[in-house]
């Protein structure tokens, strides 16, 4: 699933080519992609004509963009997006062929030749409109009010990170997993985060000093900031910015994905443990295991 980097990448391609302009029609191609806008196909493709899209923001592994009508911005209403395992927003032209999983089409009332397209294989994500939280400057929608802020949000407040985290009475992995806490974060970040900063993933929440979480902090914003540079993390075709391209963090990964592959610190071999219906990548010698674990 693409984590903060991935929906990050997405965002700041949604700012540059779509945001500003003002939507003339909408093919909703398979009803799953909308499911979370109960009313429906029709609804949704009406609500959406005659929309300008504000600019993209985000939340964690969420975006949305803020509609305005008549030049002004309509209060209450926000296109939500979240990609699932496989979901795509594609800026593509006009006259490019439907991608095989094509779920939505948002053709805009400008002359550029280019078009919005959700594609999405699985079909676990999806789009859908929501009225924002009272007051919020951004018109971040109510559904995701719960989310945290995530580690490269300015207002994320590391104090009371650290304490929720020591209150959480969980192990480390865990806690960076909810989004409740922190978003943005998934299964290949906090493997990476964890193995720069030498902590086991079942490392107990309450072992962790003021020091130690400040410092997990430093390299979980560290290793995002890396694969944003590079466009986030591809393994497959599943990924891709809106133009189409993948990202190129795999090439760095320290622990995700290396099995078996020498530790780059220390040379032991990494070692891969199930985890949650999912797997952990560790070191070791590097990253001691706590007792009883």
């Amino acid at each position: 699933m693409p984590e903060l980097p991935e929906v990050e990448v997405v965002r700041r391609g949604m700012a540059q080519w779509v945001s500003g302009r003002t939507i003339a029609d909408v093919a909703v191609l398979h009803p799953r992609a909308i499911r979370r806008h109960p009313a429906g196909p029709d609804d949704f493709a009406d609500r959406l004509t005659g929309r300008t899209l504000g600019t993209a923001h985000r939340r964690g592994k969420y975006l949305w963009v803020p509609l305005e009508a008549a030049g002004q911005a309509a209060p209450g209403l926000s296109l939500l997006a979240h990609l699932g395992m496989s979901g795509q927003l594609l800026v593509q032209p006009r006259e490019a062929p439907d991608e095989k999983h094509l779920r939505v089409r948002i053709r805009f009332a400008d002359t550029l030749p280019t078009e919005l397209r959700f594609v999405d294989q699985r079909t676990f994500g999806g789009l859908s409109l929501h009225e924002p939280v009272p007051g919020d400057p951004d018109g971040l929608p109510d559904v995701i009010a719960h989310i945290a802020r995530d580690p490269l949000d300015p207002a994320f407040d590391e104090a009371a990170f650290h304490t929720a985290l020591r209150r959480r009475r969980t192990t480390v992995k865990r806690a960076l997993l909810d989004q409740s806490l922190i978003s943005g974060v998934g299964n290949i970040y906090a493997d990476e985060a964890l193995w720069r900063s030498r902590l086991h993933y079942d490392r107990p929440t309450a072992t962790l000093t003021r020091p130690r979480s400040a410092e997990l902090l430093t390299h979980i914003r560290e290793v995002m900031n890396e694969a944003l540079a590079v466009g986030g993390t591809s393994f497959d075709s599943l990924y891709v910015n809106v133009n189409g391209e993948s990202g190129y963090f795999d090439r760095s990964l320290d622990a995700y994905g290396r099995e078996d592959e020498p530790c780059r610190r220390c040379g032991t071999p990494m070692r891969r443990r199930p985890w949650m219906n999912r797997s952990s990548y560790f070191c070791p010698r590097c990253q001691r295991p706590p007792r009883g674990a």
